[in-house]
């Protein structure tokens, strides 16, 4: 028998196979595009996700699966938070997805985050106020595209489109409902306050389960395309960031985990919500009594996208592995500091911890000796110092001693020791990377009883890389980072007018 896990990223779904020790049997990635038709709009197709991911799940069948004979036991999912698809009554899209990335709520989020009611609604659903919230997209769309609201049917998550369409249910995991700013996580119902402030109703969402759910069956027509058979179990599974840091075994006092992919974060896991006045971190559920807790970046491996389509001469723009290992040959040649250059890495705003919609990016320190080498080490520092400076914040409330690391950073040793360094901690990562998708493995055992709970599947986790700081480069770091963080600050101002410009 075999677990198969699906993970719906931001350009890219992958595909895993594991038998049921946890070992991969094979893997299949598939590619699609993501939308900016406008400024601060972010956009994907719904149904072209759904076929680029059935032709990845196709492939790894007829590659790695029918030919040896396993039994697919059950197909686990995960994806990225704060999407949402409005569907008319039949189930159709009306229109794209709007995704995490997505800023054209900017306004809505102002206002209610400085209202009585912002607090009151961030205190019972733990996510920010900001518009990346599902809550701002879907206020947006009230106020601004008046006839879409009124064709809508249902808001779902594009998790919540591509298992309607594999088994013609309509759910939401605990995860991907506690990121929708929607969910109220210590009722585990929807919210009153936050849904009147959205205009909608319960029977506008999709129900809620837990991450464990095993779903209807497939249909009858993809169990037929697929080659599998009709007791194939459909678990609903959980978001990425959750399958992270449980793929990374990350559960306990003094422990955190860094993702970098297209978007980053910083997360610890723990029974207790983390508080803070300042509405700096998200509190995400993952089960009863667990919760996922820390801060998100924009702005990760999707630099590496843009800085490789516009300044890097590379085969594949679109592979973020391979146009990391080109740029990292380049950036090794340089010391830690970048001899001055800095990046603020803004190109999509920023969330935690400045939550500022509006914020730029830009170079800063630049002199006539800098050279092509030292702008991409200047943007790796100046990704990894955001990254820094959320870990330094989450510090405040959680004590961290020990790190682990996971995401496309996690396979270049390069940018692990600058995370090491930048940090002054040591730093664990898993030898296959694929933190995610492991995570859904473990919720799959776990549904199967191969383990008894999250908890003992989380101690059967082994990081058997670490990477220890290097104190010299660490000082450096701090007096160019002291500098980083001044910027970020004082250009808030001229953040709001470029914006505005733009």
């Amino acid at each position: 028998k075999c677990i198969i896990t699906i993970e719906l990223g931001t350009n890219a779904v992958r595909v895993f196979a594991f038998d049921l020790n946890g070992n991969v049997i094979g893997s299949q990635r598939g590619y699609y595009p993501t939308f900016h038709t406008q400024p601060d709009h972010s956009e994907q197709d719904p149904d072209q996700m759904f076929i680029t991911m059935l032709y990845a799940l196709k492939n790894l069948l007829n590659e790695h699966i029918h030919p040896k004979k396993y039994k697919v036991a059950s197909i686990c999912f995960s994806a990225s938070m704060h999407s949402v698809l409005a569907v008319d009554k039949n189930g159709n899209p009306l229109g794209n997805a709007i995704t995490w990335s997505d800023n054209r709520a900017k306004k809505e989020a102002e206002k209610l985050k400085t209202s009585a009611l912002g607090k009151t609604i961030y205190t019972a659903t733990g996510t920010p106020l900001h518009p990346m919230s599902p809550l701002m997209k879907i206020a947006w769309i009230k106020n601004n595209d008046k006839e879409r609201f009124r064709q809508t049917n249902k808001f779902l998550s594009i998790k919540s489109y591509i298992i309607k369409q594999l088994t013609d249910e309509y759910i939401i995991d605990y995860s991907i409902a506690s990121a929708t700013g929607l969910l109220n996580i210590h009722k585990i119902k929807w919210d009153a306050d936050a849904l009147k402030f959205a205009g909608i109703t319960p029977a506008m969402l999709p129900d809620l389960v837990p991450v464990f759910t095993p779903l209807g069956k497939l249909k009858k027509a993809y169990q037929s395309s697929l080659g599998l058979s009709a007791d194939t179990k459909i678990i609903v599974g959980s978001s990425d960031g959750c399958m992270a840091i449980l793929g990374d075994g990350v559960k306990g006092e003094g422990k955190a985990t860094i993702t970098i992919e297209d978007s980053g974060a910083v997360r610890v896991m723990g029974d207790k919500v983390l508080k803070d006045d300042k509405q700096r971190f998200f509190n995400y559920l993952l089960t009863e009594g667990c919760y996922v807790s820390g801060g998100p970046t924009n702005n990760g491996g999707i630099i590496f996208e843009w800085f490789s389509k516009q300044f890097g001469d590379f085969k594949n723009p679109f592979d973020i592995e391979y146009s990391m290992q080109e740029l990292i040959a380049e950036a090794s040649k340089v010391p830690a500091g970048s001899e001055g250059l800095l990046f603020l890495p803004y190109l999509l705003g920023e969330r935690a911890p400045i939550w500022n919609a509006n914020a730029k990016g830009a170079y800063f320190g630049l002199n006539i000796k800098h050279e092509r080498k030292h702008f991409i080490r200047a943007t790796i520092e100046g990704i990894l110092y955001e990254i820094y400076s959320i870990g330094k914040t989450l510090e405040e409330n959680r004590g961290i001693k020990r790190l682990s690391i996971n995401g496309s950073f996690a396979n270049i040793p390069f940018c692990t020791q600058m995370i090491a360094d930048i940090f002054n901690k040591p730093v664990q990562l898993r030898q296959n990377f694929h933190s995610v998708s492991y995570g859904a493995f473990l919720v799959a055992a776990t549904e199967m009883g191969i383990y008894k709970n999250l908890d003992e599947a989380a101690k059967t986790v082994v990081l058997p890389d670490e990477y220890l700081p290097e104190k010299q480069n660490h000082n450096s770091y701090m007096k160019y980072f002291k500098i980083f963080e001044s910027l970020s600050t004082k250009l808030a101002p001229e953040f709001e007018e470029i914006a505005n410009l733009q």
